[in-house]
């Protein structure tokens, strides 16, 4: 299934490992999606202390919401990455299993170190928009 997305690079820009921009034609239906947390099934915080681990469980969470909203990863406009570290390596190991997550698709997004998250011990979210074509029925 192609994606309504298209992904918009600048050779005027800085190399960056993700696209500037992306968009989606008119008529496509966007998808605004609550914040991937890495949670376990009983609710409890998965690997606490354990950034990959953490943002590994994200990009789970946000593929099961993707299918359920009739979308995949390949369909994300957008992502905001969310890491509770004032270490930038902290942020990039977190960056770093998630551009790995996505692929090719390298979805613009911005990468932002918070002093907390909602869940005891949660240290990673992913906020994330996809955009589809409206169904022809």
């Amino acid at each position: 299934m192609s994606s309504a997305v298209q992904l918009i690079r600048s050779t005027d820009l800085a190399a960056a490992p993700y696209a500037y921009a992306a968009t989606a034609p008119a008529g496509s239906r966007l998808i605004f999606l609550a914040g991937s947390c890495p949670l376990e099934d009983d609710g409890t915080t998965t690997a606490p202390g354990d950034y990959a681990a953490q943002a590994a469980r994200c990009m789970e969470t946000l593929q099961e919401a993707l299918r359920a909203s009739g979308a995949a990863l390949t369909d994300v406009i957008s992502t905001r990455v969310l890491v509770a570290s004032t270490s930038q390596a902290d942020l990039v190991t977190a960056w770093d299993v998630i551009h790995e997550g996505f692929g090719s698709h390298d979805v613009p997004s911005t990468l932002l170190g918070v002093t907390v998250l909602g869940y005891d011990h949660q240290l990673v979210e992913i906020e994330a928009v996809a955009a589809i074509a409206e169904d022809p029925r």
